[in-house]
């Protein structure tokens, strides 16, 4: 038994109704720097007991009036005008909290959603929820540590991995989509591997982010 199989079968089972409702968050900024860059867009999307629930999401551009890089759009998709056409961002921001509200948030490198969502949060003088996420980067190297030594790192990689099909890659709503397909892929092979708790995947990701490889 290796170490992930112990360390899933470590936890105490949780019923379904202890887990709930989960919401897998993607984001969109206008560069790669979570400590400097704007917040553009927001996409989620719920799981239930079923599966996915697509009725159940989240999408919302906000408004950004401040002259950008159009250079970056062809990465974002998001026009000028459409930021300049977007939501309040204490509008947004406030939506976008509600729409969470208690439940469990699942993404991938959710570090940098985080500290994205937390800066605008505190931007606009909203409270941030500070709730650990579970973050599917670290997750999926532990659970297929082959492919993550062969290459898998990013979220293309895991999604090429499993064939897992993109609408729209790099939209916050698309990219939440596929990232909530990847988890239940993910959570069918750590059930295989004695758990599908999602306290256990948690615990997971955090060993195999503190071994340094996530």
């Amino acid at each position: 038994m290796n170490w992930i199989s112990r360390l899933l079968g470590r936890e105490p089972a949780e019923d379904a109704a202890s887990v709930g409702r989960l919401v897998v968050v993607d984001t969109e900024t206008s560069g790669l720097d979570p400590e400097r860059d704007d917040l553009l867009a927001i996409g989620a999307v719920a799981i239930d007991g079923e599966g996915v629930a697509p009725e159940d999401s989240f999408e919302v551009v906000l408004r950004n009036e401040a002259k950008r890089d159009a250079s970056n759009v062809i990465v974002h998709g998001i026009g000028l005008q459409a930021q300049a056409l977007g939501t309040p961002p204490e509008v947004a921001l406030t939506a976008y909290r509600d729409y969470v509200g208690r439940s469990r948030c699942i993404g991938f490198h959710t570090d940098f959603d985080r500290k994205v969502l937390r800066r605008a949060f505190a931007a606009h003088g909203i409270d941030f929820d500070e709730r650990p996420w579970l973050d599917l980067a670290p997750l999926a190297g532990a659970l297929h540590p082959d492919s993550y030594r062969s290459g898998g790192r990013s979220l293309d990689d895991w999604l090429a991995a499993f064939n897992i099909g993109v609408a729209a890659r790099h939209n916050a709503a698309g990219d939440a989509l596929a990232t909530a397909e990847l988890f239940l892929r993910l959570r069918a092979d750590a059930a295989r591997q004695g758990s599908r708790e999602f306290k256990a995947l948690l615990a997971a990701a955090r060993q195999q982010k503190w071994l340094g490889a996530d």
